[in-house]
């Protein structure tokens, strides 16, 4: 189980790095290069728009692999979807700018980030699964919450490269080619993961479905739409609370505030680390208390402290924000820590890699793909403390909370507090 937990956790880190490198250059340069014909303002919300679309494709993707998860294995959802996403990535380091071709740089800009979403929506699902159905039930919430850790070591890997390249180069290098190099060290990133990869064993559960599923999401749309639409629902606040965090407020804190570019980047993923290191910890409690419990308690508390936070933005201190995006991402831990084993226990086997995948990324769309786009209109109507961001979070979180209370508990019974009862 550590092997395997490690060369998830890898694999994940690696996807997620490709995913999240193009968002911060969203927040901070696409704009300008890509559609140089806007105002600012709408420059970087276009920008949002191509990295929207990648949330768009991840359901497509995972339902794509999930087809071949459920019926051809886990492992082979694996090294393609790592392949597709790094393949895309490193081309968006070559796209010419619109001063260079026009409007086909941002054409080919959706075409990629299309490709990457693509490719994540089925590297979660196989990366879990693999996790999941080797784990021992006592222990499954935990040794799953490793894949977990790894949107959260991508993202501290992506934007520590555009920190160092930001310190190192002068604004012009950075706009001419600095901001191309973390989408070039992809390529390296990916034949790392595959080669981490190239050794895991199938899935035991998967070896053990005699009769497999001919079309897997035909047969979750038709027996399991109400748990599909209720997990997507469920994990929108979690995606919304990410990117608010480290996308849109990056944008806005450092072209409303004027705080500078390192400033934003050293507090958001200072809050990032936090979320990282508690997932396993969390995810123990998950084990101990049941999945569900854990998933109202993070609705929860995210509704309670979306207002703070973005107080705590508007003040465009270091030490306030930082606190501000920690308390934001306690609350994504609290669910998200449990997810990867209670989605996947939702399903049966014949239908897991498409059911769980699906889910996942549908929360992907309705929490993570409009959030920068909303907030960033929002904050545009407001004064300097954006309360309509605050609102619209909250009620996300609302909506979520509502989900999460209508779905079941997955948590295994223990067979010694069985008989108990069964006595009692």
């Amino acid at each position: 189980m550590p092997r395997l937990a490690a060369a998830s956790l890898a694999g994940t880190a690696i996807e997620f790095y490709d995913f999240f490198v193009y968002g911060t250059a969203a927040a901070l340069i696409l704009g300008p290069l890509f559609f140089p014909t806007f105002s600012p303002m709408a420059g970087t919300l276009a920008a949002f728009a191509t990295f929207g679309v990648g949330f768009v494709a991840r359901p497509l993707g995972s339902v794509l692999f999930g087809h071949i998860g459920d019926r051809r294995g886990r492992r082979p959802v694996l090294v393609a979807s790592l392949l597709l996403t790094g393949a895309s990535t490193v081309a968006v380091g070559f796209v010419p700018t619109y001063d260079s071709i026009g409007v086909a740089a941002p054409l080919l800009l959706l075409v990629l980030r299309f490709l990457q979403g693509l490719g994540l929506g089925g590297e979660w699902g196989g990366a879990v699964l693999l996790a999941v159905e080797h784990a021992p039930a006592r222990r499954r919430v935990l040794w799953s919450s490793f894949p977990q850790v790894g949107p959260a070591l991508g993202f501290l890997i992506a934007n520590g490269v555009v920190l160092g390249l930001s310190s190192a180069l002068t604004e012009a290098q950075f706009a001419a080619w600095g901001w191309r190099v973390p989408f070039w060290a992809a390529g390296v990133l990916a034949a790392a993961g595959l080669w981490l990869r190239s050794s895991l064993a199938e899935s035991p559960s998967f070896l053990g479905i005699d009769d497999h599923a001919r079309v897997p999401l035909a047969e979750v749309v038709r027996h399991h739409w109400r748990l599909l639409l209720l997990t997507g629902g469920g994990l929108a606040i979690g995606y919304a609370i990410f990117y608010a965090v480290t996308t849109w407020s990056l944008a806005y804190g450092t072209e409303r505030l004027g705080v500078s570019r390192g400033v934003m980047l050293t507090c958001i993923m200072g809050a990032v680390l936090v979320k990282g290191a508690l997932t396993p910890v969390v995810a123990l409690l998950g084990d101990h208390y049941g999945r569900r419990p854990l998933c109202l308690t993070g609705c929860a508390a995210a509704a309670l402290w979306m207002f703070p936070m973005v107080a705590l933005l508007a003040t465009g201190a270091p030490l306030p924000m930082f606190l501000g995006f920690l308390g934001a991402m306690l609350a994504f831990t609290t669910m998200f820590a449990v997810i990867a084993a209670y989605l996947p226990e939702l399903y049966e086997p014949r239908v897991r890699c498409t059911g769980a995948a699906v889910g996942y990324n549908l929360g992907g769309v309705l929490g993570g793909a409009l959030t920068p786009i909303v907030a960033t209109a929002l904050a545009e109507q407001g004064g300097r403390v954006p309360w309509g961001v605050a609102a619209y979070l909250t009620a996300i979180a609302l909506f979520s909370l509502g989900c999460f209370a209508l779905l079941p508990e997955t948590r295994p019974v223990r067979v010694g507090s069985a008989a108990e009862a069964a006595a009692g």
